[in-house]
């Protein structure tokens, strides 16, 4: 089956740019539109509106002297609007050669906003085409407000298209400004467009007011549409424009389309769009989200285990993604195994047990463990002593701005529980010195802390796991000992080695 070819056309230099809070600088221009066409190969790129700032002036300035020495100059396309010659003007300085003209689409645009008649804003449309062409500037049109006035005053939509095809206008962009239609509607007006003129390329223009932009896209070009225009992440007013991300795998995967767009591309775009902007990236956003090819099931991890039953075109070496399996509450043995193998560790059957035993149970504190976590869990884990003789039942730590640190602790061993408080100069070491008050009872005398290290995985993640390490001095008849704790919390970590070192006593003194 042969594939019409789609254009895409990306706005995210223009349109994008109308996201609240969003000014991008001219070198942030500049990266964007070479990645945009060099690497991710969309056709064509709309870089800037005429006459906003000269800051834009600036960054359009640089994007064409680049375009035009790497011979892409006719790919890069900038809004002009129907002022005679000041738009056409300023384009062609900056180094411009193809304008969109944004024009009126609906009659009430046309009275309520311009205050023309319609005869006089084709005039206007006229004159300002007539002045690009003196200049060699190429002009395609938009209509703003299309969705509305082919649906309500669909004779000043066609007076106006009579007007373009009559001065030999090659692209008309028709705009759903307000992201209004369905893929229902989009297929009717579309189709009137396409069989009413059938030598004009018509483009949609689609906003997500309706989450609506995607599908809208697809039934576009199924209507005769020959391009559609994105933005990167979906950047743009409102709810936005249509993902990039999101329409070229639905285009290529959902009917007879192609498009020139590398799909391997699209995630790094889209993290360069996220860091120019401050924008984040909704992680289960599709394609780009930094959850979208990680299963936290069990029952996911299994399936892909026995056969890829969960993976779907949409694979994410695809995208030059790699599959994840999340490890936390709702994790199986698959889970861990999967993990396990990435990270090339083997376990037997009764230790990888144990190591879901302990991500389970931080999983259940809200804590989803990472890939990175794995070994510390690992390591915490395999170095637990085989029997738990004794358990810190409760703590409580208390450490304020002002005045002396507390704490209280509840330890158990071979049936019986003893409890005490303490100060100390810190919540660990004011922990550390009721701990040696409750064990007394027992008979265990706590020994000298000799080191202690807290360490996290890379990332920079407050919640990530904390991986304490502590050295034990030891006695004239024993040597000393290392123990280890793992948790999301840093005094958790320190209280879990600390009852591991009272275990490793504990063994001593029974002769285990």
């Amino acid at each position: 089956m042969s594939r019409r070819r789609i254009e895409v056309m990306d706005t995210t230099l223009r349109d994008g740019e109308q996201t609240p809070e969003i000014a991008y600088t001219p070198a942030e221009k500049l990266q964007m539109a070479q990645l945009l066409l060099s690497n991710v190969g969309v056709d064509r790129i709309e870089i800037a509106g005429t006459r906003v700032s000269e800051g834009e002036r600036r960054a359009a300035r640089q994007i064409c002297r680049w375009a035009k020495k790497e011979g892409l100059l006719p790919r890069i396309e900038m809004l002009g609007y129907c002022d005679g010659q000041l738009s056409v003007d300023w384009l062609f300085e900056a180094g411009g050669r193809v304008m969109n003209l944004l024009t009126k689409g609906s009659e009430a645009h046309c009275r309520g906003q311009l205050r023309m008649t319609p005869e006089k804003h084709r005039k206007w449309v006229e004159s300002t085409i007539g002045y690009a062409r003196k200049r060699r500037v190429k002009v395609n049109v938009y209509l703003e407000d299309w969705s509305s006035g082919v649906r309500d005053s669909f004779d000043y939509v066609f007076a106006m298209m009579q007007t373009l095809v009559a001065l030999k206008v090659e692209r008309v962009y028709l705009a759903d400004t307000l992201g209004m239609l369905s893929p229902d509607t989009v297929t009717k007006y579309v189709g009137l467009m396409v069989e009413t003129w059938p030598d004009v390329r018509f483009e949609f223009h689609a906003h997500n007011d309706y989450g609506l932009a995607t599908a809208n896209c697809l039934a576009a070009v199924a209507a005769g549409a020959q391009g559609v225009h994105t933005s990167v992440n979906g950047m743009g007013e409102r709810a936005g424009n249509t993902k990039l991300a999101e329409v070229v795998p639905a285009l290529h995967d959902h009917g007879p389309f192609k498009t020139g767009v590398d799909e391997k591309s699209l995630v790094g775009v889209s993290r360069l769009v996220e860091l120019f902007s401050g924008k984040d990236v909704a992680g289960n956003a599709p394609i780009v989200g930094g959850d979208v090819f990680t299963h936290a099931a069990g029952i996911h991890a299994d399936g892909e285990a026995k056969g890829d039953l969960y993976t779907t075109k949409l694979a994410p070496d695809r995208f030059a993604r790699t599959r994840q399996f999340a490890l936390g509450k709702l994790s199986g043995k698959a889970s861990v195994n999967q993990n396990l193998k990435k990270l090339g560790i083997h376990l037997s059957d009764e230790e990888r047990d144990l190591v879901l035993q302990r991500v389970v149970e931080l999983g259940d504190k809200k804590h989803t463990v990472r890939p990175e976590d794995l070994r510390f869990i690992i390591a915490d884990v395999l170095k637990t002593p085989s029997e738990h003789m004794v358990r810190v039942e409760s703590y409580q730590v208390n450490v304020a701005t002002e005045g002396t640190p507390t704490a209280s602790v509840v330890v158990a061993y071979q049936g019986e529980e003893a409890e005490a408080e303490a100060t100390g100069d810190g919540g660990y070491d004011a922990f550390m010195n009721a701990l040696k008050k409750a064990v007394r009872r027992f008979g265990i005398d706590v020994p000298r802390l000799t080191d202690f290290r807290v360490r996290i995985p890379p990332g920079g993640r407050t919640s990530a796991l904390v991986e304490t390490v502590i050295q034990w001095a030891g006695s004239e008849d024993e040597d000393g000992f290392t123990t280890l704790g793992v948790d999301s919390d840093q005094i958790a970590a320190a209280v879990i080695a600390s009852e591991k070192m009272l275990n490793v006593l504990a063994a001593r003194k029974s002769g285990a």
